[in-house]
């Protein structure tokens, strides 16, 4: 039996640092937001949420515009966007997802660099017997996506933020070796320009 995985994809802030709609900006032909979508559908996702916030309307556009060229992506709007905190966006994909949903991959939005291979491998792992909380991991660093079973929803979405999750849950981690992919998202124009130039 496949396991279902739902992907909650990040991409409600308000850009400050960048100083313009990051998941809007141009990324190979696509954006930043769909390459993101088109990386994680092409490693096995057939359900992704985006979380929009920041730019909703534009973000919500692309989002259409990325169906159109056979993305399964909707998306969900998080009212408490403009506090600035990730956990809210979180907790307003997990709340979105249909019950037949086993894990949540919980995904950046700024992350166009992610390997579509670093990805298949986090999504491998739930197939490991017990798993629960499956990370990625570069040079003992932890990266994104997270991968999170349903019986772990209500932990995550209860928690202050990512790190006191994961500080909580540290003996159910299962870390996946994968590649410096999964370090990399974007907050800045010099961090965006060095990105767009390494691929």
């Amino acid at each position: 039996m496949i396991t279902k995985i739902t992907a909650v994809v990040l991409a409600a802030g308000l850009s400050r640092r960048m100083g313009q709609a990051k998941m809007l900006l141009p990324w190979h032909g696509t954006t930043v937001l769909g390459q993101v979508l088109n990386t994680l559908h092409a490693a096995g996702i057939e359900d992704l949420i985006v979380v929009t916030g920041g730019a909703r309307e534009a973000v919500e556009a692309e989002v259409i515009r990325l169906e159109t060229e056979g993305i399964p992506a909707r998306t969900i709007f998080n009212p408490q966007y403009e506090a600035g905190e990730m956990m809210s966006s979180v907790r307003a994909g997990l709340a979105a997802i249909g019950p037949e949903t086993e894990f949540a991959l919980i995904a950046l939005g700024d992350q166009p660099q992610l390997r579509t291979q670093a990805a298949r491998r986090v999504l491998s792992a739930v197939e490991r017997p017990g798993a629960r909380l499956i990370l990625p991991s570069f040079e003992m660093r932890r990266g994104h996506p997270w991968l999170v079973r349903r019986d772990l929803w209500p932990a995550l979405a209860a928690a202050e933020n990512g790190r006191a999750f994961l500080r909580a849950h540290e003996a159910e981690i299962a870390y996946i070796e994968t590649d410096e992919s999964v370090m990399k998202d974007m907050d800045t124009p010099e961090e965006y320009q060095k990105g767009l130039n390494a691929v």
